[in-house]
């Protein structure tokens, strides 16, 4: 999503866009085609065992669906056919050695990452990590690349620049009567089915309204949708929205998944608890709590958690926007692009 997020700018300033994707379970292919972009699909292949795999390969190594040179052999006559001017590449899966084998094919490189765990040979990287710091890459880049580091660099479509200072300006006296829940799209193990379920237990305002937002592929609707019957509060399910940014900016507050949505509600101030679902969130969603810019939760420890945790938000709402909305102020993509162009 962030990659066809910076597509879109790039587009609207004179830049032709190809994708190259992989045809894994439940991609967004057609989503990408839709939005108007030509895209090139690459077939799923059989890939080995966990216990067959190489002791040096990634940690997100299965994320690819195959090795890394012949990831790069299905790329090559690809990136021969469209001669591109830059490659971008957002994978936690390709490093030097799928770049090494493609150099060949484009004039130049920009990797966006936020793990700062291998090395790269590219010309720009960007990490839009709040607090990320050149000195966390300096070692994995060569000498000549431009980085981009910190969440001013974060890729945000333009609704949120659009909708920012409404939203900023309803929360100089904050209220707390409408609550939005956003595990993500797919939300394969049902956390918002748990985070409904704890809500029960909470004593909330009585006039409160949740608003649960979910993807069409979400694994988990229908059980969802049977939860919200018997909440004790108003709530209700909107499935694949057009319209976050709005919907964001008229909420009071957030639980939300603490990946690249964290960005999104920083920009328009929506003070936030974000449940942290995977260890390549954890730096992320536990720095944004020791500064106070939102506060954090294992998915583990939900149930146990939220009740305090939640209670604990509601004495901050007032805090935890204004630092939010100090980190991103909904300018990066542009940002971003504008040095891809100007490199």
């Amino acid at each position: 999503m962030r990659c066809l997020t910076l597509a879109e700018a790039l587009k609207q300033q004179g830049a032709q866009i190809t994708f190259i994707c992989r045809g894994h379970q439940a991609n967004l292919i057609d989503f990408i085609k839709d939005k108007g972009f030509e895209v090139y699909t690459l077939d799923k292949v059989s890939w080995p065992a966990e216990s067959q795999k190489d002791k040096n390969s990634l940690f997100h190594a299965d994320w690819l669906g195959t090795s890394q040179e012949q990831d790069a052999q299905h790329c090559q006559p690809l990136l021969e056919k469209i001669k591109p001017d830059w490659v971008i590449v957002d994978h936690y899966a390709l490093d030097q050695t799928w770049q090494a084998c493609l150099k060949p094919t484009y004039k130049k490189l920009m990797v966006i990452d936020d793990l700062a765990d291998r090395v790269h040979q590219c010309d720009v990287l960007l990490d839009q990590t709040f607090g990320r710091q050149e000195s966390d890459y300096r070692q994995l880049v060569p000498s000549t690349c431009k980085l981009l580091m910190g969440s001013q660099f974060a890729l945000l479509r333009p609704e949120f620049a659009q909708w920012r200072a409404y939203s900023l300006q309803r929360r100089e006296n904050p209220e707390f009567k409408s609550l939005l829940i956003t595990m993500g799209g797919v939300d394969a193990d049902n956390v918002t089915g748990q985070v409904l379920e704890s809500l029960k237990e909470i004593q909330l305002p009585d006039d409160i309204r949740i608003t649960v937002i979910m993807g069409s592929t979400a694994s988990h609707l229908n059980a969802v949708r049977e939860v919200v019957e018997s909440m004790p509060y108003l709530t209700q399910v909107k499935v694949g929205v057009a319209n976050m940014a709005e919907i964001m900016a008229n909420a009071d507050f957030a639980i939300g998944a603490a990946g690249a949505t964290t960005w999104e509600r920083c920009a328009l101030g929506l003070p936030a608890i974000h449940v942290i679902l995977a260890k390549n969130q954890q730096k992320i969603a536990l720095t944004l709590a020791e500064q106070s810019i939102a506060l954090a939760v294992e998915k583990t420890e939900l149930l146990k958690s939220l009740p305090t945790v939640l209670t604990q938000s509601m004495r901050q709402l007032t805090l935890l926007s204004k630092n939010a909305s100090l980190i991103v102020d909904g300018q990066g993509c542009q940002l971003v692009a504008n040095k891809i162009l100007q490199h």
